[in-house]
């Protein structure tokens, strides 16, 4: 018996990846309009391919049959998605752990009112 290369092992991991998307997606693409739910352009035809399923906890395998973890976006949309959450990510890396945010306490507009009535 032969140990699979590294190039068999990727195409075989990016083959299963690609068959349980499809199963998942085909089952959103028939619950849902053919719909970006963030943009809202309508897809159909060749244009199709460029509409996805986000998965709104981020977790492939999480696919519950009724599709609530779905949504359909475009992948221009979708990748802002995923450039927003990659952003957010790296700046809660940035924060201390267990220390809290600081709350601005000062009002610069606190003596507007009277600095108003002064002028006039």
């Amino acid at each position: 018996m032969t140990t699979p290369t590294k190039p068999d092992m990727l195409s075989e991991a990016q083959r299963a990846l690609e068959q349980r998307a499809q199963t998942y997606r085909e089952k959103a693409l028939k619950m849902y309009p053919w719909i970006c739910g963030r943009c809202g352009r309508e897809f159909g035809g060749k244009k199709l391919r460029d509409l996805t399923v986000h998965h709104k906890d981020h977790n492939h395998d999480h696919n519950p049959p009724d599709g609530s973890n779905w949504e359909l976006l475009c992948i221009y949309c979708h990748d802002n998605e995923h450039d927003r959450d990659s952003v957010a990510d790296a700046y809660g890396a940035l924060k201390p752990q267990g220390k809290q945010e600081t709350i601005a306490t000062s009002n610069p507009f606190a003596a507007l009112g009277a600095m108003l009535k002064d002028n006039k």
